[in-house]
């Protein structure tokens, strides 16, 4: 679609005010005419999810606990990917974690935590999408025995919607993530998770108001799935939001999606947060 420079810049005044406003009046701005969902303690959860949250998890846990030689896996799309040696599949080896925010990330912890011999993995695709994730998920997670999994998923799931001709819908999205975490609790019942949040930053190139306000659905189901599974959740769009005080979108990301170097260090940051030892 073809917008005249005026149309443009209202847009980009309209959606980056209720970026800065924060998700609720954000989205009441973007015209969805609802408010975020307040962040859900334990029983909530329970109440919200059939009366349980997974043995041993608790609903968006501030932060997983490392332990000497855990195994950490980065999965997602070409956020994390970050143009990655894909035919290096050893741990802790630089060319195999990309130039993103999981080589950041990786590096913080092996800095940090010396002494715990901790084995990093980073099995991002570009491109991917939830199902694109369980076609491979025996290789290039179960097999892996991660105890501890970081999944960034979603952008794609509805982006291509938009530019590929992909037909999957929320209801796909939401239906793919949750089948995709049975079988790995299944599988691997320990192992600790962290969900990040679909993110696009407004009025930088490839996000435009076609995304919105469909794609904040799909934060709200990624939201939601981490609490039904016990994961940490890390909001990553309040993240962007909170960067635009200080510099416009441009500068964070590339696309309105993919990470400058800035904005790299932004999401390791964040990422750091989510873990202690």
């Amino acid at each position: 679609m073809q917008h005249t420079e005026e149309s443009r810049r209202h847009f980009i005044r309209k959606i980056g005010l209720a970026a800065l406003a924060g998700p609720a009046i954000g989205r009441a701005l973007a015209g969805t005419g609802r408010a975020a969902a307040p962040a859900m303690g334990r029983d909530a959860a329970a109440a919200a999810y059939g009366g349980a949250v997974p043995a041993g998890a608790s609903a968006h846990p501030h932060r997983v606990s490392l332990a000497k030689g855990d195994v950490i896996l980065f999965q997602g799309d070409s956020i994390t990917d970050a143009k990655r040696k894909k035919t290096n599949l050893e741990a802790n080896a630089t060319s195999a974690f990309g130039t993103g925010y999981m080589l950041l990330a990786a590096s913080a912890l092996m800095y940090k935590y010396p002494d715990l011999g901790l084995q990093m993995y980073n099995r991002g695709v570009s491109g991917n999408k939830v199902f694109q994730l369980a076609d491979r998920w025996q290789t290039d997670c179960l097999d892996l025995k991660p105890n501890v999994l970081s999944i960034l998923v979603g952008v794609n799931d509805f982006w291509h919607t938009l530019v590929n001709g992909y037909t999957g819908t929320i209801q796909t999205y939401r239906d793919d993530y949750k089948a995709l975490l049975d079988r790995t609790r299944k599988a691997l019942p320990d192992v600790k998770l962290i969900i990040g949040e679909p993110y696009a930053i407004p009025g930088v190139k490839s996000v435009d108001e076609k995304w919105f306000p469909a794609f904040y659905d799909y934060q709200a189901a990624a939201k939601e799935i981490a609490a039904e599974f016990g994961a940490v959740f890390i909001p990553y769009q309040e993240v962007y939001n909170k960067a635009l005080r200080s510099a416009p979108g441009g500068y964070w990301t590339e696309d309105g999606v993919h990470p400058s170097l800035a904005g790299a260090q932004l999401m390791a940051d964040a990422w750091m947060e989510t873990v202690e030892a």
